[in-house]
C-alpha cells in the first residue's frame, strides 16, 4: 500500500519548551494509525503539524505527497480534521452548522447523510447551545467526514461519548476504513486503539518509543503467572521456572515471564507431581495497558526506546 502521511524527524516548539522532538512514522492508504501518549507527549503537537495548521521546527511532513502546510490549498480538499474543540456558532442549528460547512467545501456529502451517519439525524433543528457534550463531539465527526475525505485526522473523536455512541462511532470508522480512507488517530482510551488501529504508536515526553502493530506492542511486555503456595508446602519447594519473581512473600507467588507456556506447564506439572494445590492461580497475557504504563512510568525516554518495524 502507497504511504499517505509521511512523517520523518518532525520537531515542534512553543518558546524554549520542545514538545515534538524528532517523530518519525508513516500511514498507508486505508490503514488506521492511532498515536497514543501521556498528556503531554507532543500528540496533539504532532497531530497539528500533520494536519497543516502549524509549520513544524524541522523536519518533514507529506500529506498526499504535499506538504500539508506550504501547498494547504491543494491538501486541505482532501482531508478531513476533528479538532479536540469544535468552536460551533451556539444560536446556529446542527443542520445549519452543517450547511454553512458545506459550503466551504468542493463536492460534499448531503448534510442529512452526514448527520445521519452520526446519529444526528434527530437533533438536526436543535440549537449547538442545546446539544449535549457528546452531541456536539458526533457533531464534530459529521463535519469532518462532510468532505468525503480521502485522509481523516481524529483528535480525541470519543471523549464525552456514552458507550453506545462510542461503539456507533468505531462502526462509522470501520466503514470509512473498508472505503479506502487513511486515518490518523489520537485518543486516550487505549480500547479504543486496540478495537480500531492498524498499527499504533506510544509517546512520551516529545517522542515515539513505541511503535509497531498491537500484538508487537503488547509483545515487548511480560505474561504475568500468579498464584498462593497452600501453608504446608515451603517456598523453596518451588521449582525453577522460566522468568522473574515480580512477588514472593512465602505464600502469594507472582512470576512475569515471556513464556508464559513453559512457566504455566513447568508449574502446573510440578503441582501434579508433588500433589500441591495451587490456589488463586491465573495467567494473563500482556496487554497494551501494561505496555503503555510501562512507557508511562519511565523518566529515560532513550532508555525506554525500542520501535518495532511494521
Amino acid at each position: 500500500m502507497a504511504e499517505v502521511i509521511e512523517v520523518s524527524g518532525v520537531r515542534r516548539s512553543y518558546g524554549d519548551y520542545e514538545a515534538v522532538r524528532g517523530v518519525t512514522f508513516s500511514v498507508a492508504r486505508g490503514e488506521l494509525f492511532a498515536l497514543l501518549g501521556t498528556n503531554g507527549a507532543g500528540k496533539t503537537s504532532t497531530l497539528e503539524v500533520v494536519e497543516g495548521l502549524a509549520r513544524p521546527a524541522a523536519g518533514r511532513v507529506r500529506v498526499l505527497g504535499r506538504d500539508p502546510y506550504t501547498d494547504r490549498a491543494a491538501v486541505r480538499p482532501r482531508i478531513g480534521v476533528m479538532l479536540q474543540q469544535g468552536g460551533f456558532p451556539a444560536d446556529l442549528t446542527a443542520a445549519e452548522t452543517a450547511t454553512m460547512w458545506a459550503g466551504t467545501l468542493t463536492l460534499p456529502r448531503p448534510v442529512a447523510e452526514a448527520l445521519e451517519l452520526v446519529d444526528l439525524a434527530h437533533r438536526a433543528d436543535v440549537a449547538v447551545k442545546q446539544l449535549s457534550g457528546g452531541e456536539r463531539r458526533r457533531l464534530d465527526l459529521a463535519l469532518a467526514v462532510l468532505a468525503r475525505p480521502d485522509v481523516l485526522f481524529l483528535d480525541e473523536p470519543t471523549t464525552g461519548l456514552d458507550p453506545e455512541s462510542r461503539r456507533n462511532t468505531w462502526r462509522l470508522v470501520r466503514t470509512l476504513l473498508d472505503d479506502g480512507v487513511t486515518v490518523l488517530l489520537t485518543t486516550h482510551y487505549l480500547d479504543e486503539a486496540e478495537e480500531l488501529a492498524d498499527r499504533l504508536a506510544i509517546m512520551h515526553q516529545g517522542r515515539i518509543v513505541r511503535t509497531g502493530t498491537v500484538a508487537e506492542v503488547v509483545a515487548s511486555q511480560p505474561a504475568t503467572v500468579s498464584f498462593a503456595l497452600p501453608t504446608s508446602v515451603p517456598r523453596d519447594q518451588l521449582p525453577e521456572l522460566p522468568g522473574t519473581f515480580a512477588v514472593d512473600d512465602g505464600r502469594r507467588v507472582e512470576l512475569h515471564t515471556g513464556t508464559m507456556q513453559a512457566t504455566l506447564t513447568g508449574l502446573l506439572v510440578w503441582a501434579r507431581d508433588h500433589g500441591v494445590e495451587l490456589h488463586d492461580l491465573s495467567a494473563r497475557p500482556a496487554s497494551l495497558e501494561q505496555a503503555f504504563l510501562a512507557v508511562a512510568s519511565s523518566d529515560d525516554v532513550e532508555t525506554e526506546r525500542t520501535e518495532v518495524a511494521a
